[in-house]
């Protein structure tokens, strides 16, 4: 609401601001010069109190319209995810293994590589339902049409806004104001002609009743075609990290080398133990010998390691099929010059599917009476008296596993906002109530029941008629058991898949309740006004679910099962900003917070700016910051999930089980931050900043993961780990892992802006148009999570979300009706672990889990990105024609070894790169049309 009868409180908070205006060039150069009547009374995020955002005590780095619209992104997250102090996000790629927890398909933002749940994501300053029960908020619900910037506050911020603030939060800030129509047309296709995606949207806004009232809507869908079943040349080349086969004294434990491949399967199924070991079968079940190579565990280096692997390569997604649809609609009506009313809605559809990996499996045993053995198989068992053999393969028959999620978010918010006066006072208000829900229907692509598998594998010759059947069926003649040949690529018949796959599915709906009042106020001090903001908040939220019976468990992946829960919490808290003297101020706010499932929490914050001339101003922070365990935390029922892990070498499978802990406490986060801007008067335009970050979270809601736990027991003694190892019939058959409160995390680094914004024809007489240069880097320092067994710090390690630095650079020029921009955006090289000492000799004797290595570098990237935007008039309105071209010289990634995930069956058919340092999709091509009107 903007009434020209507010009173001296935001007036005062208007003088406040204006008196700090020209600071926001470096948050948004693009959006402060071209928009400075928005600039008149802005709510910070991070803070309650109207003020200025980078004359706040904790760094907020701003997106502005242009700034998003020049690189024209899919979705907004992707150009976010671009800031170096995102790090390690979520994407619907990235996500497609997260198979049985739901979460498959879900773009989350993630601040400092803390993890997405640290990381606080609003919607126009109010929380959204989650979309899983891991609490991630898919940013692609928002409507992306009706954005009008985005703020990133890097730094804790739970005392305004509550618990998972701990990194920072992402704010979403919705343009309630727009008047007009407009629209979008894009389309988006790789130099491989891959990845094509579409997206049309609809946007308009008019006011009515004479300006009192405001309605707005949007309307988008997208559509976009994933990658499956491909593979870049650039992940051909078999790039590994192994133990080392050779042990003499002084070599290295790992090696990192290429042409290495799998050697415990093969496509259509190896024979992995005996004196048949290597025999594999191929296309039609063909008998073949296999050439070993170098072997170690289930790695081989030479020989036919391109054959072994190929059965994998390219069944990891690169990029997943995505059907997006929304519709938003708010409608505000000033009922009195100081009460406004408003209600909105808005529906999000999701429907996505990728694959996970073709699903392996070893240690198959096959009996030599098998119907489906090749004759000269089965010859040579009868000579060597052989009964059975093992058999390992990558189901070359088989579909790969994936997901095939639709999810739904419905959300609706009324609310009221205004001023009054009590006791010669003057107050700004706003309430709202939000009612958010969403539903899911996860379902697997298909996968194979275990049992039934078993049985399928175990086929015989009837005696009665010479038919192939299943041995089962010979007692059970009604089991409906169809045999399956498992010995070739080709052989299966379609009858018999049907048999052994299924499509495991789960409906879950979370439900999310909330009612927020705010209040701001100033009053009279020795500086200038002290200006104050207090208010509450109610949230509750809920989750249940179904699933199939046959679906709990038996599965190769999936086994899924219903998570059901709920908790609230009540809050209060109070800010306040206090000029102490002329140039320095104070922020501080205090809020108290009471879970339901874990009783009460304070968190506070402290800050202050300093400006001691106009150039040059010196901010400061701690806080106390909170995260409280999310539903699948609390609550989750054991998610089960197949997998494998290296114990003494060897491959060996496992189900998983995760289950939640109700009686977590929430983590407590205390932060630090101290930096200095700087803007030179003697050179307009330009700004620039350093701030130094600490953040030490006590208590870190996590699990040790299966590999960790296996380690710890096996290598480090650790009996607690081995009793979370289960056994059937002298196999490793589960491993428990739960969710506790570990010891701690820590991390500290360095952020780095500087912005410059022109006209050159202030510089050159001859030039014309602006130009604006932007750059962000981040240096991370340190990043150590300390489990109480060991604290290794992944900083610099490339291999992980945190490199030494992560950076980006871009220079946009406007002369109407063109507009060019240039993106340089990189990482530094780096390590594969901070545990690792490099050496090829002569190596050191070290202790688990600090190993050495043959080669432990990582090579960085920079990759350029342009894009051109041509504006013209159209009858009625305007329009501007678009192209952006990511990844302009098809960089390839990096290849990124890891002997920590040489122990999963998988690993070989995984991209062997970082996705969220690297990009593996290539050049990228993106234009479209926008027309206003």
């Amino acid at each position: 609401m903007n009434s020209p009868h507010q009173p001296a409180a935001r007036a005062s908070f208007r003088r406040y601001v204006l008196a700090t205006a020209s600071a926001a060039a470096i948050i948004a150069p693009s959006a402060a010069l071209a928009q400075t009547a928005e600039l008149e009374e802005v709510v910070v995020t991070g803070s309650r109190i109207v003020r200025d955002g980078f004359d706040a005590p904790t760094p907020v780095n701003v997106l502005g319209t242009e700034e998003i619209q020049s690189e024209a992104p899919a979705n907004i997250a992707d150009f976010v995810n671009t800031l170096p102090s995102v790090a390690g996000s979520v994407t619907a790629a990235s996500s497609s293994g997260s198979l049985s927890n739901g979460a498959a398909g879900i773009s989350a933002l993630n601040l400092r590589a803390l993890g997405t749940g640290r990381t606080l994501v609003l919607f126009d300053g109010q929380r959204s339902v989650v979309s899983a029960s891991t609490g991630q908020v898919d940013t692609n619900t928002f409507p992306q049409s009706l954005v009008q910037r985005v703020e990133v506050v890097t730094g804790g911020a739970s005392s305004a806004y509550g618990s998972d603030a701990v990194g920072g939060v992402v704010n979403f800030i919705l343009d309630k104001t727009y008047t007009g129509l407009k629209t979008t047309v894009e389309y988006g296709e790789t130099t491989y002609g891959d990845n094509e995606n579409w997206k049309f949207n609809i946007t308009a806004g008019a006011p009515f009743a004479d300006g009192k009232g405001h309605v707005l809507f949007s309307g988008e869908t997208f559509s976009q075609d994933g990658v499956h079943y491909t593979v870049r040349d650039w992940n051909r080349s078999g790039h590994f990290a192994i133990v080392n086969p050779d042990k003499s004294p002084g070599a290295p434990t790992y090696i990192v080398a290429d042409n290495v491949g799998i050697s415990s399967y093969t496509p259509g199924g190896l024979i992995t133990s005996g004196p048949l070991r290597g025999t594999y079968f191929g296309t039609g079940g063909s008998v073949n010998q296999l050439n070993y190579g170098t072997v170690s565990g289930q790695w081989m280096i030479g020989g036919d390691w391109e054959y072994t692997s190929s059965g994998m390569l390219g069944t990891n997604s690169l990029a997943t099929d995505e059907e997006r649809d929304s519709l938003f609609g708010r409608v505000s009506y000033e009922i009195l010059p100081n009460l406004e009313v408003f209600a909105q809605a808005s529906y999000a559809k999701y429907e996505g599917g990728g694959y996970y990996i073709n699903p392996t499996q070893t240690g198959i045993t096959i009996r030599s009476d098998n119907a489906f053995l090749p004759a000269s198989v089965k010859a040579q068992m009868t000579a060597l008296g052989l009964t059975s053999f093992t058999m390992g393969t990558s189901n070359a028959d088989m579909p790969a596993s994936g997901s095939q999620n639709v999810r739904e978010t419905t959300r609706y918010v009324v609310g009221a906002n205004g001023d009054f006066s009590l006791l010669g006072r003057d107050f700004t208000w706003d309430t709202y109530y939000q009612y958010g829900k969403t539903e899911t229907d996860e379902h697997l692509t298909e996968t194979w029941n275990t049992e039934r598998l078993a049985l399928a594998t175990d086929a015989v010759v009837n005696p009665a008629n010479g038919q192939i059947v299943c041995r089962s069926t010979l007692t059970a003649p009604s089991n409906g058991c169809v045999p399956l040949n498992r010995f070739g690529v080709g052989v299966a018949s379609q009858e018999a898949l049907d048999y052994v796959l299924g499509r495991p599915q789960r409906l879950q709906e979370f439900q999310q309740d909330v009612f927020a009042v705010n209040f701001a106020t100033d009053i009279g001090g020795w500086a200038g006004p002290i200006s104050i903001a207090f208010g509450g908040e109610y949230r509750k939220e809920q989750m249940d679910g179904s699933v199939d019976p046959q679906y709990a468990s038996g599965w190769k992946y999936g086994n899924y099962k219903v998570t059901e829960g709920e908790y609230d919490v009540t809050e209060g808290y109070l800010e306040v900003l206090v000029p102490i003297i002329e140039g320095l101020d104070f922020n501080g706010a205090a809020r108290y917070t009471r879970y339901s499932t874990s009783g009460g929490v304070t968190t506070w914050k402290a800050g202050v700016t300093y400006t001691p001339i106009p150039d040059i101003t010196f901010r400061g922070s701690a806080s106390r910051d909170i995260r409280a365990a999310n539903m699948s935390e609390l609550y989750d029922s054991g998610t089960a999930r197949s997998n494998s892990v290296s114990i003494n070498g060897v491959s060996t499978p496992f189900v998983q089980n995760l289950q939640g802990n109700p009686n977590v406490e929430p983590e407590v986060a205390d932060g630090f931050g101290v930096g200095v801007v700087v803007q030179p008067s003697f050179l307009p335009g330009f700004a620039a900043s350093i701030d130094y970050y600490d953040i030490e979270v006590e208590g870190v809601i996590d699990f040790v993961t299966a590999q960790q736990t296996a380690d710890f027991c096996f290598i480090q003694n650790v009996q607690e780990y081995c009793n979370n190892l289960r056994y059937e019939n002298g196999r490793l058959a589960f491993i428990d892992l739960y969710y506790d409160n570990l010891n701690s995390m820590t991390a500290r680094g360095l952020d780095i802006e500087a912005s410059y914004r022109t006209s050159l024809d202030s510089l050159f007489g001859w030039a014309a148009g602006d130009l604006t240069v932007r750059a962000m880097a981040t240096h991370y320092m340190e990043n150590v999570t300390d489990n109480g067994v060991t604290a290794i710090d992944q900083a610099g390690s490339n291999v992980g979300s945190t490199p030494d630095w992560i950076y980006r650079v871009s220079a946009l020029y406007k002369l109407d009706p063109l507009t060019l921009n240039v993106t340089a955006r990189g990482v530094s090289d780096g390590v594969i672990s901070n545990a690792y000492t490099e050496c090829t000799s002569a190596c050191p004797t070290l202790s688990a889990p600090y190993y050495t290595i043959n080669d432990n570098h990582i090579d960085g990237a920079l990759y350029f990105d342009v894009s051109a935007t041509y504006g013209f008039e159209v009858p009625g309105g305007e329009g501007e024609a678009f192209l952006s071209i990511k990844n302009v010289f098809n960089s390839e990634p990096p290849l990124t070894a890891n002997p920590n995930a040489q122990g999963a069956e998988n690993t070989v058919g995984y991209l062997q790169t970082n996705r969220s340092l690297y990009d593996v999709m290539g050049r990228t091509f993106r234009l479209g049309v926008r027309l206003a009107f």
